[in-house]
């Protein structure tokens, strides 16, 4: 699960010369959020978001209608983009957890996707995150969506998978997260077709040293 397999590719980019009231325009008939600001060759230079294109009260508090208007026709991208420091990229081949952990650790939405020579190739946003831990989950597919809350020790995933093989069911999706205040725990969630739910809480029960916790039908959603 790589960067390059969930970004977008060939973003919207902009030049530092644009004029910020241009841009609020492009951003709002793409309905997107993040604009790579490139130089020569696509080159990365910095990064426009909604926020930064955002007039804050305290820069026009004290101005007229006319010097409003005169401000914002000659506010460009380069004035209030983000750069330097501020400006966290990513590479393609990286993982897309570590373009969540950029996110998280810098409160930041988007990473911009650059190549050698900071040429941008794309964008990744959490978005992008967020669709693809909805498809991890199988979230988009009807089926049975069950939490096993089991003991921190190997082997128990095993115990599970078996049982579900054994009555012959199909895994759409599965993943695992620590149980939450429970260092001792792991919560295992598997989605789960061609099975009623009669059946399946009763297979279920009969895992030693695991306890169901949540189980729920899930309907297709559209993609």
């Amino acid at each position: 699960m790589l960067v390059k397999d969930y970004m977008t590719r060939h973003p919207i980019m902009v030049e530092p010369s644009r004029r910020v009231v241009e841009v609020q325009k492009l951003m709002l008939e793409n309905n997107i959020r993040h604009l790579p600001v490139i130089g020569d060759g696509k080159r990365l230079i910095g990064l426009v978001t909604r926020q930064r294109l955002a007039i804050r009260p305290e820069q026009v508090g004290s101005m007229d209608v006319w010097e409003l208007t005169n401000y914002m026709s000659n506010l460009t991208v380069g004035k209030v983009m983000i750069s330097g420091a501020d400006l966290h990229t990513i590479g393609p081949n990286a993982t897309i957890e570590d373009a969540a952990d950029i996110m998280i650790s810098n409160k930041i939405s988007g990473v911009p996707v650059v190549e050698q020579d900071n040429i941008v190739v794309g964008i990744i946003t959490e978005t992008d995150l967020l669709i693809e831990l909805r498809n991890l989950l199988g979230a988009i597919d009807p089926g049975w969506r069950i939490v096993m809350r089991v003991p921190d020790r190997d082997g128990e995933f095993r115990k599970l998978i078996r049982v579900i093989a054994d009555n012959g069911w199909g895994i759409m999706a599965l993943g695992s997260v620590r149980t939450p205040k429970r260092a001792d725990r792991w919560d295992l969630i598997v989605k789960i077709r061609h099975c009623g739910r009669e059946e399946l809480v009763a297979a279920l029960s009969k895992v030693e040293g695991q306890e169901l916790v949540d189980l729920r039908e899930t309907t297709a959603h559209m993609r």
